[in-house]
């Protein structure tokens, strides 16, 4: 029996119970497969120092934007937050008429009503925290971008497209600024890196879906960017009613559902913000009172402007990118081409699509041999100055003048001094408002809200004003008990109402520079005048 026990062949040690050491593969496909695995476990996707970098550097952006771009960056979101929080602050004629989503000032109401709570709601703070905030989101999308070509390509390609996305001076301009157009461009570019792109590892239908129905939430327009792009998800999809039951439906309707709920909670009644929007801004054209462009402007002058020196590097990589790119091509273009039937136009409109050609570009720049240095060299030059100009110097007057506004508030809360009040004479929403004073002084500014009943004769405030400034006044302010203590306008406005500034014994006590490309009502610089009494 002790025999066939010895015999037994489980009875014997086997060879896999001592450890074998495997020695190690240096094939160039495990090496890279092993790479690709540590990329992976890094924060966000890459690494560490990469993400500091990034975010860095846009903490730097943010710091060195200190001019104003367009009054939504105020009226359509700080404002709005302001009234939120604090329940004094304007709200235009959008928001009365149910045009606008509470969903993005809710962002930023949420940072107001933090610092409230800690009691740590100072003026600066409330300037500052939404754009370091909106700082934080552009870094977001910028590592995503970065993600996103490296998954789908090479390190290489993806570091040339990320610089691409650096140095390109209106994204600099832009990607801080607390506009719906610049959320929308962050959500639209992280909700790229889960598009099913053919090759992608991080596809996930839900997650990209849900980003753009928060985007056309936001901003109903979104909807024109991604048309192209989910419509050809859906034609490539071999599953078209799982897309349509499971992932689409179950997202539309509870990014809608929430965001109804929350436009209720905040305005007060049932309304449907995107339904409004496309009757009042498309079907009743009334984007149009604020300008108007001919249908070739994008082509001509919006789109070059935008992509700036990036332009011919986006003509020639958009020749060489892979076929999967070309979905990217088709949504610039359309997006463009859509665009161009609208009759009132704004750079900003087409700032969504700009990531988009930055692909293109990494590819002309990734095709380069002898002139890849010389290349990246003229786009950090020829990018550098307009980002410095444009961010520190043109249109910083009204931003300047409202700092000055926050002394007049804290003086007139001392015992001594009498009650501030501020008249902007200027176009209207040239300036910020309480967002930018955080005091409940009395300000007033001249009103431009459309007339939506049809009447042909209509003119606003701001325009009646303008014909016949003197004549106005003397309406507005029939004695002196009803003067404002100050009176803020551009200098192109000084000469013809100086007689009444003299009668009021006003004087002027503050100048602010604004720009060097007066135009129009809209000067070199900005007077302030303070009543003497």
């Amino acid at each position: 029996m002790e025999r066939t026990k010895k015999r037994w062949p489980f009875n014997r040690k086997s060879a896999f119970a001592e450890p074998v050491k495997l020695r190690k593969r240096k094939s160039k496909l495990y090496s890279q497969e092993d790479a690709n695995s540590q990329y992976e476990k890094g924060f966000l996707g890459v690494n560490l120092s990469f993400v500091l970098f990034t975010v860095t550097f846009r903490l730097v952006n943010c710091c060195l934007v200190k001019t104003s771009f367009v009054p939504d960056e105020y009226w359509q979101s700080l404002e709005v937050a302001h009234n939120m929080v604090f329940k004094y602050g304007y709200l235009t004629w959008e928001w009365t008429e149910g045009l606008r989503s509470y969903s993005y000032p809710l962002f930023f109401a949420s940072i107001y009503k933090i610092l409230h709570l800690l009691n740590k709601d100072t003026v600066e703070l409330l300037i500052w925290g939404p754009r370091l905030a909106q700082a934080l989101l552009a870094a977001l999308s910028d590592i995503k971008l970065y993600s996103l070509v490296k998954k789908l390509e090479n390190e290489n390609i993806a570091k040339l497209v990320y610089f691409s996305q650096l140095c390109s001076w209106f994204t600099w301009y832009c990607c801080t600024r607390t506009l719906v157009n610049t959320m929308e461009t962050v959500l639209t570019t992280v909700a790229l890196y889960y598009y099913p792109f053919q090759g992608s590892k991080a596809q996930n239908s839900s997650k990209y879906l849900a980003l753009v129905a928060l985007a056309v939430v936001m901003r109903p327009t979104a909807v024109i960017v991604w048309l192209p792009l989910v419509s050809y998800h859906f034609w490539q999809e071999d599953t078209k009613l799982n897309l349509v039951l499971h992932h689409a439906m179950p997202v539309g309707l509870l990014t809608l559902g929430i965001s109804t709920l929350v436009d209720r909670v905040f305005s007060g009644k049932w309304i449907l913000v995107q339904l409004n929007f496309l009757k009042i801004n498309v079907l009743q054209n009334v984007a149009v009172l604020y300008g108007s462009h001919p249908w070739h402007w994008y082509l001509t002058q919006g789109f070059p402007v935008v992509l700036g020196t990036h332009l011919p590097f986006f003509i020639h990589g958009s020749m060489l990118a892979p076929k999967r790119y070309r979905i990217l091509l088709a949504a610039v273009i359309w997006t463009v081409l859509v665009y161009s039937l609208l009759s009132h136009k704004e750079f900003r409109f087409i700032y969504p699509v700009l990531s988009f050609c930055m692909v293109f570009c990494g590819y002309s720049l990734a095709s380069l041999k002898t002139w890849k240095k010389p290349a990246v060299c003229f786009l950090v030059l020829s990018n550098l100055l307009p980002a410095l100009y444009t961010g520190l110097i043109h249109q910083r007057g009204t931003l300047d003048v409202m700092n000055h506004i926050q002394q007049l508030c804290k003086e007139s809360n001392s015992p001594t001094n009498t009650e501030v009040s501020v008249f902007f004479l200027m176009p209207c929403h040239s300036t910020p408002f309480y967002s930018h004073v955080h005091c409940p002084i009395t300000m007033q500014f001249l009103q431009c809200p459309p007339d939506l009943t049809g009447n042909k004769s209509y003119i606003d405030e701001a325009e009646i004003f303008f014909s016949d400034p003197v004549r106005w006044l003397e309406a507005h302010f029939p004695n002196q008990t009803v003067l404002s203590t100050h009176l803020v306008f551009f200098e192109v406005l000084e000469k013809e109402i100086s007689p009444f500034l003299e009668r009021n014994s006003y004087v002027k006590t503050s100048e602010f520079f604004h720009t060097h490309v007066p135009e129009g009502r809209v000067g070199r610089n900005i007077y302030l005048y303070e009543r003497q009494t």
